[in-house]
């Protein structure tokens, strides 16, 4: 096996993700690959920066500063957008990509005034009677 840094894909999101430089492992003999646990970690990371970047969402780094603005731990923003508690912590680390719909939320969270505080109002209760 010879360490190579090549292009690699990996599937994000059923889309297959074309990472252009990617540290593997390759056999000579038979061309097979092989990924150590921080290469692959790393793929995977790039896989999903790259996502982002192509659809227009929110970068791990911007979706931090959003949360960050308005004072909430991760598992505070996950409890009012009502995700699973871990669930803004891999979108951070770059674990985990965001939906388009989690992706304008947080926009809106970003860009409206006011949202952040209608979310706080509503955190408690359960969906609202009136809105379906």
């Amino acid at each position: 096996m010879a360490e190579k840094h090549g292009p690699l894909r990996l599937p994000v999101n059923g889309e297959n993700v074309r990472v252009p430089s990617a540290a593997h492992l390759r056999c000579g003999q038979c061309g097979e690959i092989t990924l150590r646990f921080q290469d692959s970690k790393r793929l995977s990371q790039d896989a999903i920066a790259i996502y982002r970047k192509k659809h227009g969402l929110l970068s791990a780094d911007e979706m931090r500063a959003v949360r960050e603005r308005f004072k909430l731990t991760q598992a505070e923003l996950a409890r009012l957008l009502r995700l699973g508690a871990n669930t803004v912590s891999r979108w951070e680390s770059g674990r985990n990509v965001q939906t388009m719909a989690m992706d304008i939320l947080l926009r809106l969270i970003r860009d409206l005034p006011g949202s952040i505080e209608y979310l706080r109002s509503h955190a408690d209760r359960g969906v609202d009677a009136h809105a379906v």
